[in-house]
């Protein structure tokens, strides 16, 4: 994680979100229509207040809790299915989810979709090891005698999965556990790494190494980082050039050795 006076003033300059001293910030992502709204509902209750993103007509939800003596800003992202930032909502929850680096990202998934809704899942986990799975909506499950085996998924991700129902309480206290203990450096996750073609595996031995060697890691994932170069996707390539920059690093640019 960076300095934390950078990383306020990025909240504050590039999202909008101001933060009081040693309080942590949870970024909460999902799919539309999974019980993200109800489960940010759940956990700050009448301490929130709404407005729009910088520059956006999306709404920005923003809300407190504490815990365990430890105050937590709540960010509620956009609802969105994937962080390719083919629309404005993936822009905003993808460039919050990478540069706002949140101290714990919460993955909110339906508990009747969770094939489809994975794949954010992973995305979001080739960014950040900060995640937290919660797997909402299992009252639904239960009534179309949908099975999940919650252990042996938490072993597959790497990551903490909660199993909830939002609208009814169940799991919010495990889910706010599992995020304290992630923010406050408790417990250590290994999150699953997604294996790729050989072509594509041999071209991110290449250039890893060269994004590794700017010492930047704690800022971004190398290999995130290494595959985004691969996708040739200039417009995000640019915003982490420019976040970079403020942050005081060579561009990456430059020691990848690529020009789009």
């Amino acid at each position: 994680m960076e300095d934390s006076g950078a990383r306020s003033k990025i909240l504050k300059e590039h999202f909008g979100i101001s933060t009081k001293e040693n309080q942590k910030v949870i970024a909460l992502a999902g799919n539309p229509n999974v019980g993200k709204s109800t489960v940010f509902n759940a956990l700050t209750g009448l301490r929130q207040h709404t407005g729009n993103w910088p520059g956006k007509t999306v709404d920005n939800a923003q809300g407190t809790f504490t815990y365990k003596k430890n105050s937590f800003l709540l960010v509620d992202l956009p609802g969105t299915y994937s962080l390719l930032a083919h629309t404005v909502e993936e822009e905003i929850a993808r460039n919050f989810i990478c540069f706002g680096q949140p101290d714990v990202t919460v993955v909110v998934l339906d508990a009747t979709s969770l094939e489809r809704n994975l794949n954010l899942a992973l995305q979001i986990m080739e960014i950040t090891s900060q995640v937290v799975v919660c797997v909402n909506l299992i009252d639904e499950a239960e009534r179309k005698n949908i099975i999940i085996d919650f252990s042996g998924l938490e072993k597959e991700l790497g990551v903490p999965v909660v199993a909830a129902a939002a609208r009814k309480g169940i799991g919010l206290e495990k889910l706010k556990e599992e995020v304290y203990q992630i923010a406050l450096g408790l417990k250590k996750v290994q999150p699953r790494k997604i294996r790729y073609s050989p072509e594509i595996e041999n071209a991110l031995a290449d250039l890893v190494p060269k994004i590794h060697s700017l010492g930047c890691e704690q800022l971004l994932n190398p290999r995130w980082v290494a595959l985004r170069f691969l996708d040739s996707d200039e417009e995000l390539i640019n915003s982490i050039v420019k976040y970079l920059d403020l942050q005081g690093w060579p561009s990456v640019r430059d020691e990848v050795g690529i020009a789009l």
